[in-house]
């Protein structure tokens, strides 16, 4: 691990003048490679060798008023950016998260969390074509985490100026003339701790997208919400999501009733097997019904992981043709230093 020391965090102006510079922190540098070999039947595999590379920058301070600042850049193979925030954490209110990528806040943090040993079933390699709740998180995002709600109940509130805008640079804008507008996300996550079953997770999220109804066949604003519920007993875990997008379309694709489950079993402190299963139905002209599954393996010594699935869709991409029925079985090595 490589630190690059005594990372300054400016004074804070206007009403916070009196806030001077975080204490001297440590910006470090941890990252990892996966190395995978995919097969697919009846389908063109091409180079079925890939590896993947990524980083992660990230350091914290904390202000002499006893404020918390954290920041982290995050990047992906071949240096292509995926996310950078900064989380100011205030004592008596709770967490500010100031967020540009393409995860991590608001509904887009329970997308899909039924339980798996490795990937979604539709993320394993297959090309699914399978459409997943975002929220507003495709936009840079402003979250806020409270830290004074009862115990056992998380909740997060995340707001886009510009739900589908790129990236910007500081005093930056970008120019992104669709039909999304601003957006905002409801997210809450129950433990045992608030409803007594131990075991049980419970997570429920809601977000809306303002949409310029001028522009092309849109006709209202774009809602998804989704429910959750996740059983965790000895090495089992089992889990059931359901979610529901309306694009606000008056003629195509106009919306997006997926379910999804999940189960797992930790056979020791090394060795997990699972299945996971995942249904969207698509409403056009006329309705199909995508469906991934995958049977799991994964295994871990020291700082390597090895995974294996052997993973099936039906109807990818929501067509009907035989091609869009697949199987392949994908090999994954992944090392973390």
């Amino acid at each position: 691990m490589n630190k690059l020391t005594k990372l300054g965090v400016s004074a804070l102006c206007g009403s916070l003048a009196a806030v001077s510079a975080a204490s001297a922190g440590d910006l470090s540098v941890s990252g990892g490679a996966d190395m995978s070999w995919i097969s697919k039947d009846d389908d063109t595999t091409g180079n079925p060798i890939g590896i993947g590379s990524n980083y992660t920058l990230s350091g914290s301070g904390e202000l002499d008023n006893g404020w918390g600042v954290a920041l982290s850049i995050a990047m992906t193979n071949a240096a292509a950016y995926s996310n950078t925030n900064v989380v100011v954490t205030i004592p008596a209110m709770g967490d500010i998260r100031i967020d540009q990528g393409t995860s991590g806040t608001g509904l887009d943090r329970i997308d899909d969390v039924t339980p798996t040993v490795w990937e979604e079933a539709y993320a394993t390699g297959l090309g699914t074509g399978i459409d997943v709740i975002l929220g507003s998180s495709a936009g840079s995002t402003i979250e806020y985490t409270p830290n004074m709600l009862p115990d056992g109940m998380t909740a997060r509130l995340a707001f886009s100026p510009k739900a589908d805008a790129a990236n910007a640079a500081d005093k930056g804008s970008t120019s992104n003339y669709t039909q999304m507008k601003s957006g905002y996300d409801v997210v809450v996550s129950l433990s045992d701790a608030m409803h007594g079953i131990t075991g049980l997770s419970v997570d429920a999220g809601y977000s809306k997208i303002d949409q310029d109804q001028a522009v092309g066949n849109y006709n209202d604003d774009k809602t998804e919400e989704t429910f959750a519920l996740t059983y965790a007993m000895g090495g089992f875990t089992v889990g059931y999501q359901w979610s529901e997008e309306d694009l606000g379309l008056s003629t195509g694709a106009s919306k997006y009733e997926n379910t999804g489950y999940g189960i797992t079993f930790q056979v020791n402190d090394d060795l997990s097997i699972g299945y996971n299963n995942y249904e969207s139905e698509q409403t056009n002209t006329t309705n199909v019904t995508a469906e991934a599954s995958s049977f799991q393996v994964a295994y871990s010594m020291g700082g390597a992981s090895i995974r294996l699935a052997q993973a099936s869709i039906d109807n990818a991409s929501y067509q009907t043709a035989t091609m869009y029925d697949r199987d392949a079985t994908t090999l994954s090595i992944a090392l973390a230093f």
